[in-house]
């Protein structure tokens, strides 16, 4: 479904004082990151690489998890004493800053909309806002490491709306895979799908340049702090 359809049933841009991004695949292009990172944690085992499954599991869920889907029970230990020795800053020279981001950002800080994200990234998310310049854009960055349930579990969302004091209605959750998906749905707030058709979502958005546009034909106004 096109954005202008969407927008005729039922503007999504209306009330939205907050936007939720998720990480990879939404703030960044880190598939080959992830694919290297997993990989070599199976190498590290004598294991052959992730099958393309695996490799699209990896990609949406927290690394205790990937860890778990990726590698045998009776060696999860063997494996997270592996992942431990991998430097994870080497890997993002292989991660890429999605095309009109910080273009969006600017614009919606502008208009006073809140920012947050919401990921199942835990320790590295620290050195990858820092390296994209994006530490000053969102608040909060909810971790998979600052939650008892990561997604699809709906807590992080949450926490974002309490720490924002906005209801479930006035944002919108930005996400690329059914865990953010799912994760909106179980909170309650309208879903943005990017640049994955095949979801479930109140507006599909195929470059950030567009969304941008589209905020700024509508003249929102956000609920900054």
């Amino acid at each position: 479904m096109h954005v202008r359809q969407l927008i005729a049933q039922a503007d999504p841009l209306e009330g939205v004082k907050g936007v939720i991004f998720d990480c990879d695949g939404v703030l960044v292009d880190s598939k080959d990151a992830n694919r290297m990172y997993y990989n070599l944690v199976r190498e590290k085992l004598g294991m052959l690489s992730m099958t393309p499954e695996e490799e699209k599991f990896v990609h949406a869920h927290a690394v205790a998890a990937s860890i778990a889907h990726i590698v045998p029970v009776e060696r999860l230990a063997e494996a997270e004493a592996a992942r431990r020795e991998i430097d994870f800053s080497a890997m993002l020279e292989y991660t890429y800053l999605e095309e009109g981001l910080v273009e969006l950002l600017d614009a919606l800080r502008d208009r006073g909309i809140l920012l947050a994200v919401n990921t199942n990234r835990t320790d590295s998310m620290g050195i990858l806002l820092e390296t994209f310049k994006l530490m000053n854009y969102f608040s909060p960055v909810i971790t998979a490491g600052l939650v008892s349930h990561p997604k699809p579990n709906p807590e992080g969302v949450h926490r974002i709306l309490k720490d924002w004091n906005v209801t479930r209605f006035e944002v919108a959750y930005i996400g690329d895979t059914e865990v953010d998906e799912h994760a909106a749905r179980a909170a309650g707030v309208p879903f943005w799908s990017y640049k994955n058709p095949t979801l479930a979502a109140r507006m599909h958005i195929t470059s950030f340049d567009g969304l941008r546009r589209l905020f700024n034909s509508h003249g929102v106004a956000g609920g900054g702090k």
